[in-house]
Order: structure tokens, then sequence, then C-alpha cells
């Protein structure tokens, strides 16, 4: 699969003369992934040279290799930690380390120690993963996935009914094309139909290499939401620093409905829960806070799976009988599909959002990150009393 790139040589930071940015010595530089709408940055890329291969195939021989690897991610993750410790990792893995089954189990352990979350990593594996047998892939990163892990695909060299099988998070299309996008269609082809892949399979498709404002419009265009590369910093970059702003979503993606303010202007913390949180637990969260409105249930990759509507939820679980019958099964019995609007949403926009179902119109919108996380919440009374007065 041509359009996803290797992690460990960046490319993407030949923007001038000096050495390559590929980090010796054990050493590691950072890089931004950012939201193609709203520039934000939503990541921090770590890359670093992987640790030696040690010698030998036994059973022990991988274990120590394996254990090896662990404390050297952890290493990443404490460089990394002095600058930035809020926003998600994308680290580098060998993916030969999937062979290893006490990855999963021992990576958890020690990155929790860090204060570092599973669900906040994302690793990305390594140009080797090619010559792995998918059996070995599929099963690898389904430890990884089950430990709370997210995974990315970093190679060329990965058949698309591998990253179907395996369903990774992440895919990187390669800078080689994503640096063409702006001047040649059949670049800008490539990249629209490997968009598609990515959203039809549920993957998140990372453009590489992203050089220019062009680029950016394109990438736009052709479905791609996150991507990194020279235009947004260079390599002296360092988590929590600022990167170059992108331009405004423009006509196409709204028109008109573009004027005015963002919605995340309206946006309040949301209250979420895990996806198989019980009825109990969301009325505890309603009964505590009295002004909440609604409840957000959210599986593994913090994307909204459900909402809970506070009125519709209380006659429910509150009415005759009601305690009894759902108390203690899953609250996604009783939840509605979620309403989400992009991070880079004008308001306006979102009222109309917000209009489109008659019989939920002031419920909560949520709005989703590059990635479909939730980010927060926006009551629609808020929009609506302010854009009145504007």
């Amino acid at each position: 699969m041509s359009a996803l790139g290797s992690p460990h040589t960046p490319p993407a930071w030949r923007d001038g003369p000096g050495p390559t940015s590929r980090p010796t010595g054990g050493s590691s530089c950072h890089r931004p992934i950012v939201d193609l709408n709203s520039g934000s940055v939503v990541a921090v890329e770590v890359i670093a040279a992987p640790p030696p291969r040690g010698p030998g195939t036994s059973v022990e021989a991988a274990v120590q290799e394996g254990s090896a690897t662990v404390e050297w991610l952890v290493a990443l993750v404490r460089e990394a930690a002095l600058a930035e410790s809020l926003l998600p990792l994308v680290l580098p893995l060998p993916a030969r380390a999937l062979m290893w089954e006490g990855l999963a189990s021992l990576a958890e352990t020690r990155l929790r120690r860090e204060g570092r979350r599973p669900r906040d990593v994302v690793f990305m594996l390594g140009p080797e993963l090619s010559e792995l047998a998918a059996p070995m892939v599929v099963a690898g990163t389904s430890r990884l996935r089950s430990a709370g892990f997210r995974c990315g695909f970093g190679t060329a060299m990965v058949r698309p009914d591998l990253v179907v099988r395996a369903a990774p998070f992440l895919m990187r299309i390669d800078e080689e094309v994503v640096s063409g996008i702006a001047r040649d269609q059949r670049h800008a082809t490539v990249v629209e139909g490997l968009s598609r892949i990515g959203r039809g399979s549920g993957v998140y498709a990372l453009a590489a290499g992203v050089g220019s404002v062009e680029d950016v419009v394109r990438l736009r265009r052709c479905g791609v939401r996150v991507g990194t590369g020279p235009f947004f910093a260079d390599r002296t970059w360092s988590p929590g620093g600022r990167v170059t702003p992108v331009p405004e979503p423009t006509a196409g993606q709204g028109g008109d409905d573009d004027a005015g303010p963002r919605v995340t202007e309206f946006m309040v913390p949301p209250v979420g829960l895990d996806s198989d949180a019980t009825s109990e637990q969301v009325l505890e969260s309603f009964t505590g806070n009295p002004v909440l409105n609604s409840v957000v249930l959210i599986d593994r990759r913090e994307r909204p799976v459900g909402a809970l509507d506070r009125t519709r939820f209380l006659l429910s679980v509150t009415g005759r009988y009601g305690h009894a019958l759902h108390a203690k099964r899953p609250a996604s019995r009783l939840a509605e599909p979620p309403r989400t609007v992009p991070a880079w949403m004008s308001a306006l926009a979102a009222l109309r959002v917000a209009g489109q179902d008659t019989e939920r119109v002031y419920d909560d919108l949520i709005v989703t990150n590059a990635y479909g996380q939730c980010l927060g919440v926006v009551h629609v009374g808020d929009l609506i009393r302010s854009l009145s007065r504007g």
C-alpha cells in the first residue's frame, strides 16, 4: 500500500540544510500532528531510532529484547513529558516487538507509572511490518488494542486487506504522494482513494510531509483531516511550541454558514462515561450535578457512541419500575445516537445541524476533533441566545 510511509526516517523534516533529523545515540525529536481544519495540535509524534536488535531468536532472547524496547519507550515518554504531558503521543515501535506476547501488559504497566494512559498512546509500527506474517500482525495489534493502546501503520509495504484485518488507528500517507498533491491530480486521486479506504474501515489517514498552504487545502478536499510536516514547524519544534496557522475552512464546507464564531467558543467540558457504563452510573452523574444536560458514552478511542438527555433519561429510570428495569443494565440501552459537529464548524452551521432533527432540537451537540474524539458539548440554547443577540 504505497501511501503508508515510515516513521523512522522522517523526510518531512528535510526543510533546510544540515543533517537529517533522525536521532542517533538514543536521542529523540518531536513533531506536531495537526488538525488540518482547526490548526490545533492534536498529538505529538516522537521520532527516534529503535534500539539495536539483540542476537538470537530464542524465546528468552525475544523476552529480553521486548523488555528493552519497553524501557526505551518509557525513556521517550519521559523526555516528551519534560515539555508536554497532556497531548496524546505517537511513539515508534519496531514491528518485530509484536512477536512478544508480553509486550502489551508490560507496556501498560510501565507507561501508567509514567502517568500515560494506554488510550493516549499510539504505537506507530516500523517499516519491517511487511516482513511479519499477517496472523502475527493481527494477533499483536489485537493484544495492544485489548490493553487500551492504539496502533498506526507507518510502512508503505502493507496490503490493504491487512489494514482491514488489523484495524489500526492511523495509517500514514507517504510524503512522496502528499508533496505532489497540489500540482498533480494523480497524487490527489491516490490520496482521496486512501482517505476513503481509511474512513470506510475506521482508520484515520495521517498525511506526512505537508509543506504548503496548498497542500493543506487539497488534503481537506480529499477528506484527510490530520497531517504533519515542515509547513507546521521546523526541526527545532518541541512539544508545547507554536505551529503555523492553517487557512480557515472556506466555501464547500458550509458557504455563508462559515461566517461568525466557531462552535468551540460555546463548548463546555463533557461528562463522559465508558460505553459499558450502567444506567445507575449515569443516574449518579445527573443527581450529583443538577445543571447537567447530558451524559456522553464514549468508546476506547474516546469517540462518542451514545448520548443521554437528562429529561428523557430520568423519565425512563425514575418512573414506575424504571430503576428496577434499568439501573443495573448498560446505559447504552437508553442512549440515542450522538449528534456530532466538527470543531472547525461555525456556530451558525452547528445551529442548522441542531434543527435537522425536530424531536431533538435542544439536545446538546457533541464537538469532535479530527480523530472523531469527543472534545466537549455545546448547549443549543447558548447558541440561540448568542446568535439572536448578534
